[in-house]
């Protein structure tokens, strides 16, 4: 039997999205909250170049670096057993706050598992294109993108990539990526 470790499998929801864009993953019960926003980052497809935050039970953490932020907690120095989340625990990850990207986590599990964190189990839908508004200027560009006939629909075509597509969403691909922050 292969070792087992102390695990936290998380739902993970875009906020506002509908059809809701979303993630199931595991991650050991020893990575820091830092270790967690490196994981959504992947999980979500985002590119890691805006700032983020976690909030939970009423604190609020942040890499503090390059400059920490205002009545922020280091989330490099706590783990994720350290918070002692439980089935069910819920908080907020927001990364970009221009855009404002709210995701809710909500812990499913804290268990053993013989598989090697972090690892993607499910989700549905694409992760929007960064800088593109939030997610009222993605609800937009998609808009936009359905009609060959808007007068930037070329452009935006070229923004996004002729082969983006709202719906798709690629656990394998996901899993890849996480193989290689092992």
């Amino acid at each position: 039997m292969a070792p087992t470790s102390d695990i936290a499998q998380f739902h993970i929801g875009l906020l506002d999205s509908d059809p809701l864009i979303w993630r199931r993953f595991q991650i050991h019960q020893q990575a820091s909250l830092n270790d967690l926003h490196f994981v959504i980052q992947v999980v979500m497809g985002w590119e890691n170049s805006h700032l983020h935050a976690f909030d939970i039970g009423g604190d609020r953490y942040a890499d503090p670096f390059p400059v920490p932020l205002e009545d922020t907690l280091d989330s490099t120095a706590i783990t994720l057993a350290e918070l002692r989340l439980k089935q069910g625990t819920k908080f907020i990850y927001t990364y970009d706050f221009g855009d404002g990207w709210m995701h809710q986590l909500t812990a499913e599990a804290i268990t053993q598992s013989a598989v090697k964190p972090p690892v993607c189990l499910a989700g549905e839908r694409a992760c929007p294109p960064e800088d593109c508004g939030g997610i009222w200027g993605y609800e937009e560009l998609l808009e936009r993108l359905a009609d060959p006939e808007e007068p930037e629909y070329e452009d935006l075509l070229d923004w996004v990539g002729a082969d983006f597509d709202p719906e798709v969403f690629s656990v394998d691909a996901v899993n890849r990526q996480l193989q290689g922050q092992r």
